[in-house]
């Protein structure tokens, strides 16, 4: 049975190895897990490989953070057996540490690199930092395949150089029953909108808040010229937390606005008692050089998870045009906006699921079918078999 590794350096996550726990019955998987790893995949049925890396024996804090990236992160003892073990070797993007570490290990270890591809613009060397441009320098010249998560990403790649051949679009999986659970009993009494993500600014939650401002005022109606003042639930964890609940604060919104940091594990609940989602995305420029170079790389949204376990939910949303998403919710009810469009928000919202009951679900046909956990294994299952028989 052949050795799968997947290498995912310090952001391991369970939502995004769950697919592979499909795959026991034809490859024998198992993910390097370092000490410094920001997630808990405990759940998650894969053989975990405990491995040190260079972050790992560094101070905790920003401080580590910096001296990491300063010294450059690489796998320490404990790696170099599981890839000598390994038939295949699954990274991530062509400028991530483990992914270069994969790279410049496999000519020793003799094992198939296997690539995810998530970004979905085409930084080349121009808009890379020095250590960047080095991995991806390293990892372009071993990688057997690229799997791509959205056509997006493809293009992306195709324009960093990769040869057309060597790159398939594999879009994620995600466990489709976990999220689609029952509307809770008794139906919610009041509309909750949710805006999940981690709180950055690109994540757009300042335009949800001032989408939910507009209707709370009577700015944007229902149809029927009736206000809706939703709640909304703002999920996540961030920097810009503070000045997100002083915005709300000076909204006049204060009461109208909950935040919390809800485990995955959780999610599902949030969404069925929720009316709607929304993911307001918008690009960001903020990969500068060094701390005084103005920003030049600049980051959209590469996919959103979010998107599909809402679909998944029956959960209303309405989201933007960045990056993927488009590619993302195309042939579902998703209500797409520009970025930045926080009226449109508000209009999306009382026009559709605020003019529902609370809670309402809505049919997201064959959309969601595109991500089911069953789907993405057969996909990963039909690349590994295309590497090993090269």
């Amino acid at each position: 049975m052949p050795n799968v590794l997947i290498v995912r350096g310090h952001v391991a996550t369970p939502w995004e190895l769950r697919p592979w726990r499909e795959l026991p019955d034809r490859f024998d998987v198992s993910v390097l897990l370092t000490r410094s790893n920001q997630f808990d995949v405990a759940d998650v049925p894969l053989r975990k490989v405990p491995v040190r890396a260079v972050r790992d024996v560094l101070p905790r804090g920003r401080a580590g953070d910096v001296a990491a990236h300063l010294v450059g992160d690489r796998y320490l003892d404990g790696a170099q057996r599981a890839y000598a073990q390994a038939d295949i070797v699954h990274a991530e993007e062509l400028s991530f540490w483990f992914a270069a570490d994969a790279a410049q290990r496999k000519a020793r270890n003799g094992f198939k690199l296997v690539l995810t591809a998530w970004e979905t613009l085409p930084f080349l060397s121009t808009y890379r930092n020095r250590q960047a441009r080095r991995h991806r320098e390293h990892v372009l010249a071993a990688t057997d395949l690229y799997l791509a998560a959205t056509e997006r990403a493809r293009e992306a790649l195709l324009l960093e150089g990769v040869p057309e051949d060597r790159v398939e679009v594999c879009a994620p999986g995600i466990d489709l029953e976990r999220f689609a659970v029952p509307a809770p009993d008794p139906a919610p009494t009041e509309h909750i909108i949710v805006s999940p993500g981690r709180l950055v600014w690109e994540k757009g939650h300042h335009d949800v808040l001032r989408a939910m401002a507009a209707l709370h005022h009577g700015i944007v109606t229902r149809p029927d010229g009736s206000i809706a003042r939703p709640r909304l639930r703002i999920v996540g964890r961030g920097p810009e937390e503070q000045r997100l609940r002083s915005y709300a604060a000076e909204l006049g919104l204060a009461g109208a606005v909950d935040f919390s940091a809800v485990p995955y594990e959780q999610m599902p609940a949030v969404f069925a008692g929720a009316s709607a989602m929304v993911l307001a995305s918008q690009s960001s420029a903020s990969a500068a050089y060094h701390p005084f170079d103005v920003p030049h790389a600049f980051w959209e949204e590469q996919f959103g998870l979010v998107l599909a376990e809402a679909m998944a939910a029956g959960l209303a949303i309405v989201t933007t045009t960045n990056g993927a998403i488009p590619e993302v919710v195309r042939g579902s009810r998703a209500a797409l906006v520009a970025p930045g469009d926080w009226m449109g928000i508000a209009r999306e919202l009382a026009a559709g699921s605020l003019s529902r009951d609370p809670g309402a679900r809505v049919d997201h046909g064959d959309a969601r079918e595109r991500y089911s956990s069953e789907s993405m294994a057969r996909r990963l299952a039909a690349a590994y078999d295309r590497v090993i028989a090269v």
